[in-house]
């Protein structure tokens, strides 16, 4: 692993956001068809070592430094659990002073080693973006053995017994969940896990957009009915 890669540090409600990736390339344990990073040669949901941790860390103590970052947001290529050392990634930010936002797909958040790791963040960010177990199957393409209903299950479960802020990510997809029938249940499942916050977005990468985007009017009245569930 030669590091960890960033984004431009921003500001988000006043805070300075540094977002960092802490995965080598892509490991996940789903494989969507529509993921901008592309295909995924590495399917696991078990922790992984990587090589070159030691400097990795010392390079993100110098970032946070830098840019005076308030956040770190953990935005990783694929799901950020795999990171063996995760935990001591998180607790390295936190004693440079700065909070940690964790990205996860939320699968993992049903098991108790992940479970504990989250925990110790500040913020968590879960996420969905198709209801029906066909669909998740086809086309985020998971680990062997999962379901839809364990996946908002495990979100739910988490989400109970979590002290901090539980940020739900909801992707609107043409063809998939922007029918009436499909944003009801996905009222339904942002009312069961009860996030802090709610935030809606759609598919706005250019390889992505013309197949499976919505129109502005369309995501306007989707997000109306969501985020203020």
């Amino acid at each position: 692993m030669n590091g960890f890669s960033y984004k431009e540090v921003y500001i988000e409600e006043g805070r300075r956001v540094l977002e960092v990736n802490v995965l080598p390339e892509k490991y996940c344990n789903f494989d969507c068809i529509f993921c901008p990073i592309g295909r995924s040669n590495n399917k696991v949901d078990k922790q992984t070592a990587f090589e070159g941790h030691e400097a990795a860390l010392e390079e993100l103590g110098n970032r946070i430094d830098e840019s005076g970052a308030d956040l770190v947001f953990i935005n990783s290529k694929g799901e950020a659990f795999v990171n063996e050392r995760l935990e001591e990634i998180i607790r390295f930010i936190q004693s440079k002073g700065a909070s940690v936002r964790l990205l996860t797909n939320g699968y993992l958040l049903g098991r108790d080693e992940y479970r504990r790791i989250a925990n110790i963040c500040e913020e968590v960010l879960g996420e969905i973006k198709v209801i029906t177990e066909d669909d998740f199957k086809k086309v985020q393409r998971p680990v062997d053995g999962y379901t839809i209903a364990e996946y908002v299950s495990n979100m739910v479960s988490f989400n109970r017994q979590y002290d901090g802020k539980f940020i739900f990510e909801v992707t609107i997809i043409k063809g998939y969940n922007d029918d009436e029938e499909s944003v009801l249940k996905l009222k339904h499942i942002i009312d069961e896990i009860s996030p802090d916050k709610v935030v809606v977005v759609r598919m706005d990468d250019d390889i992505f957009r013309k197949k499976l985007g919505i129109s502005d009017e369309r995501f306007e009245e989707i997000t109306k009915t969501l985020a203020h569930s």
